[in-house]
C-alpha cells in the first residue's frame, strides 16, 4: 500500500503541472505502440491525455507487481467473543448444543470419553514451534475422512456426526461454529458423569471447507495406547502444555471412562425425579396412597426434588424432551450417574487401574512412569486433594481449547492479543496445594 500511495501521488502531481515532470523508480511493462523506459516515465508535450493516463496505470500496475510479493497465509485460529451477537443468541446456541450432546450420551453412554477425545485431539493440533494449527474443528474433517473401521474410529465418527447434525439444526434458529461445538461437547461429557462445569471460551473461527487437515494433527489413535508413550508426551509438549496440565487432562479422560463403565445401564428417558402423584391424573383422594411424614422427608432429602417431570410424546417413542428446569446437573437432561462421583478418585486408585475397568488403563502406567517424575507428583496431589484437581482441570481445559488462538474484534483484540498464556505453573494461589 505504501508503494501504491507514493506512485499515485506522483502521477497526480505530474498531471497537475501540465505533464512537465516525470517520476522515476517504477518498472514499466512494455506495450505495443507505447514508448516505455525502465527508469522513467515521460511524455512529449503534444501527447494525448488519455494515452498518458493509460500509460500511468500500466506503470502503477507494474510497480506494484515488482514490489509487493504476496506471502503464504498461515493457518491460524481466531477468537471473537462477540461472534454470536447478543447474550440471548449465544446462550440459546450453547444450550441447544449441550442438550444435543447430553441426549446422545443418554442414548449411548459409551460415547462419553470420545467427545472429550475429540476436543483434546483438535486442540493438540497446535504447534508451538510454527504457531499453526489449533482448535479450529479440523478434527471433525480428519475423523470423517478416516477409512479405519476399528471400534475406536467408529465411535469418534459417531460423535462427529452428532456435532455436525447439531450444527445443521442450529442453522434454522441460530448458529455455532464446529470448532466451538467440539470444545463445548468435551466439557459437556465431563459434566454428564457428575464432573464440574468446565469453562469454555466461545468465538473460535472454524477451518475453511477446502482447507487441508493440518500436518500437526495428532494421530486419531493417540489415546488408545497404541501410539506409544513417547507420542503422547510429544503431542502435549509440542503444543506448549506442561506436565501438570497433561496430568490433569489425561486423568480426566481416565476418570470419565471409569465412571461411565461403572454405571449400570438404565432407561435413559426415565425421569430420576420423585413423583408424589401420577402425572395428569385427577381423581379421589382414595385413589392415592397416603404419604407418611417419613415418606415426605425421604423424598425431600433427594437432590432436585420438585414437581417437574420429563415426558415422552404419546405416539412417538423417538421424541425426548429434556427437563431444562431442574438442578444445574440435570439442566440439559439427567446425569449418566445417580450419584455424584469425584473425578479425583481415579488418581487415588491409579496404581490399581486395570484394563477391565477402563480402556485408558495405559494412562496409569504412563503418568506413574519414572520418566515423568513431575506427573507422579501431581497424581499424588490430585488423589488427596479433590478441590485442587477440580480447580486445575478447569484451568487446563480452558487453556488447551484456546491453544494458538488469537483474539480479534474490538476491545478483546486490544486487551488480549499477543498476551502470553498463563500455565498452571504460573498459578499464584498456593492455598490449595
Amino acid at each position: 500500500m505504501t508503494v501504491f500511495r507514493a506512485t499515485a501521488i506522483a502521477v497526480l502531481a505530474s498531471y497537475s503541472v501540465g505533464f512537465s515532470h516525470g517520476f522515476s523508480g517504477c518498472s514499466v511493462v512494455s506495450r505495443p505502440g507505447v514508448a516505455t523506459s525502465s527508469s522513467a516515465l515521460s511524455m512529449e508535450s503534444n501527447s494525448d491525455r488519455r494515452a498518458f493516463l493509460t500509460e500511468s496505470v500500466f506503470a502503477l500496475t507494474a510497480g506494484l507487481g515488482a514490489t509487493v510479493n504476496p506471502s503464504t497465509a498461515s493457518a491460524r485460529v481466531y477468537l471473537d467473543p462477540a461472534m454470536y451477537g447478543d447474550q440471548e443468541l449465544r446462550v440459546s446456541a450453547v444450550d441447544s448444543l449441550r442438550e444435543s450432546v447430553r441426549r446422545a450420551l443418554l442414548q449411548k453412554p459409551s460415547l462419553t470419553p470420545y467427545f472429550l477425545e475429540l476436543a483434546l485431539l483438535d486442540s493438540l493440533s497446535y504447534s508451538a514451534e510454527t504457531n499453526e494449527g489449533g482448535p479450529d474443528g479440523s478434527i471433525i474433517k480428519a475423523v470423517m475422512a478416516s477409512k479405519d473401521t476399528d471400534a475406536h474410529t467408529k465411535s469418534l465418527q459417531e460423535c462427529a456426526a452428532v456435532l455436525l447434525e447439531s450444527k445443521k439444526n442450529l442453522k434454522k434458529l441460530s448458529s455455532i461454529t464446529i470448532a466451538d461445538a467440539v470444545a463445548l461437547a468435551g466439557a459437556e461429557a465431563v459434566n454428564a458423569v457428575g464432573g464440574p462445569v468446565l469453562p469454555t471460551q466461545l468465538g473460535r473461527t472454524e477451518a475453511a471447507a477446502k482447507a487441508p487437515i493440518p500436518s500437526s494433527m495428532p494421530p486419531l489413535n493417540l489415546f488408545t495406547g497404541d501410539a506409544g508413550d513417547d507420542a503422547v508426551a510429544e503431542a502435549f509438549r509440542s503444543s506448549g502444555l506442561t506436565e501438570r496440565e497433561m496430568t490433569a487432562l489425561l486423568g480426566c479422560l481416565l476418570s470419565v471412562d471409569s465412571i461411565e463403565k461403572a454405571t449400570p445401564e438404565g432407561d435413559w428417558r426415565a425421569s430420576s425425579k420423585p413423583k408424589f402423584r401420577e402425572a395428569g391424573k385427577i381423581g379421589r383422594m382414595s385413589d392415592f396412597k397416603k404419604l407418611t411424614d417419613e415418606d415426605i422427608e425421604a423424598e425431600l432429602a433427594k437432590d432436585g426434588a420438585d414437581d417437574e417431570e420429563s415426558y415422552t410424546v404419546s405416539g412417538d417413542d423417538g421424541w425426548y424432551i429434556a427437563d431444562t428446569f431442574g438442578t444445574a446437573d440435570s439442566r440439559f437432561g439427567k446425569s449418566l450417574t445417580d450419584k455424584k462421583p469425584e473425578l479425583s478418585t481415579a488418581f487415588k486408585n491409579m496404581a490399581k487401574t486395570s484394563a477391565s475397568s477402563t480402556q485408558y488403563s495405559w494412562v496409569s502406567g504412563f503418568l506413574l512412569s519414572k520418566d515423568l517424575p513431575t506427573a507422579q507428583q501431581w497424581v499424588n496431589k490430585y488423589g488427596s486433594k479433590p478441590l485442587l484437581y477440580e480447580k486445575d482441570l478447569k484451568v487446563a481445559y480452558n487453556a488447551v481449547t484456546q491453544l494458538g488462538a488469537e483474539f480479534t474484534g474490538g476491545k478483546y483484540e486490544s486487551l488480549l492479543k499477543n498476551k502470553k498464556r498463563k500455565t498452571l505453573n504460573d498459578d499464584e494461589l498456593d492455598f490449595l496445594r
